[in-house]
């Protein structure tokens, strides 16, 4: 038991201040992931109800090719591919200097989100449906301006029907922060874990450690989105 208590420490040989870290940047990926993913969600589902024919294909383009293809891969060829011609595009038209490289934080950040946004623009698309179109028609015979109805008439609306479809997708994006850990030197939680079992060979404690920390994450998760259901759902059956 001591030495259990001595490899979760803090000191130079325990891993204590590593799960700290990789805790830290397990919520910090997954957060920003989120945000960034929830603005792709939104555009691509107001490109698949926009009336725009080209619009439209675009977006059913984009969610279509991104949930058929594995994650892990879409991943890679936006990291390894878009990222890079990217870079090239830029040094050669001289927009940036020779020395300018993406952050590969940032770069993550974004092949995650644009993974996960092709699955929340389905998800805020039905939402959107799901809200009864004489309500709004309702809004626009009495003279209210677009972005009152938007505001007042189909957002609260629609979110209502969006949240736990977004919450789902949020419990992913924390499991998937995992992945950013096969391009490059990210120590999130579970790339610690791996680290602190191979270097140790304490597989279950560490292992199991690295579990016990995600499962916080999605018990407090699952908390917060169930009270954001009910505040929304007050007056609703």
């Amino acid at each position: 038991m001591d030495t259990y208590w001595h490899l979760l420490g803090w000191g130079p040989e325990g891993w204590g201040a590593n799960f700290a870290w990789g805790l830290l940047m397990t919520l910090q990926v997954s957060i920003v992931s989120y945000i960034v993913a929830v603005i792709f969600g939104f555009l691509g589902a107001a490109g698949k109800l926009s009336h725009h024919r080209s619009l439209r294909i675009i977006a059913g383009i984009y969610t279509t090719v991104v949930r058929s293809l594995p994650e892990l891969l879409v991943i890679l060829l936006l990291y390894f591919s878009v990222a890079s011609g990217a870079e090239r595009f830029l040094k050669y038209a001289g927009l940036v200097d020779a020395g300018f490289q993406f952050s590969p934080f940032w770069a993550a950040i974004i092949a995650l989100a644009f993974v996960s946004g092709a699955f929340m623009t389905e998800v805020l698309r039905s939402a959107y449906l799901a809200v009864p179109p004489g309500q709004i028609e309702a809004a626009v015979s009495i003279g209210m301006r677009q972005r009152k109805i938007l505001t007042r008439v189909v957002l609260p609306q629609m979110m209502r029907h969006a949240v736990p479809g977004m919450g789902n997708l949020w419990l992913s994006i924390t499991k998937e922060s995992a992945i950013i850990s096969v391009l490059g030197s990210f120590s999130e939680l579970l790339y610690t874990g791996y680290r602190a079992a191979a270097s140790t060979k304490q597989y279950i404690l560490f292992y199991g450690l690295t579990a016990v920390l995600f499962l916080l994450i999605t018990l407090v998760s699952v908390f917060v989105i169930s009270r954001i259901e009910k505040h929304l759902n007050r007056g609703h059956r």
